[in-house]
């Protein structure tokens, strides 16, 4: 089974050789950490829920979840949300595959309109 780890690695080299110039880059706010990591990671700034991904120049979101069995906890929920308030893009990938067809459909829908 591949992990989301992967999944989003694999996304992201796709992401990269399709959109080339177009950046995206990685919000890390993931992973095991110390308490002691993690309370001046908090003091920095980290937010729980924040997505996984940006492209700022399309102000998209993507929060990656492993193909099967990936769930998107209440903070990520409330924090995409909260950035499709504000007019922001967002999307949850399960799966490379399904973030790149997520992504694609963005691309034809909401960026080249009629």
């Amino acid at each position: 089974m591949i992990s989301e780890h992967q999944e989003q690695v694999h996304f992201v080299q796709w992401f990269r050789r399709k959109y080339g110039p177009v950046k995206i880059f990685a919000i890390p706010n993931g992973g095991f950490r110390s308490k002691a990591t993690a309370a001046k990671l908090k003091l920095e700034g980290v937010v729980r829920g924040v997505p996984d991904l940006y492209v700022p120049e399309w102000k998209l979101w993507i929060e990656m979840k492993k193909a099967t069995g990936g769930r998107v906890s209440p903070d990520q929920r409330a924090m995409i949300k909260y950035l499709e308030s504000i007019g922001d893009n967002c999307l949850i990938g399960y799966g490379c595959e399904d973030a790149q067809a997520k992504v694609d459909f963005f691309v034809d829908a909401v960026l080249k309109p009629g």
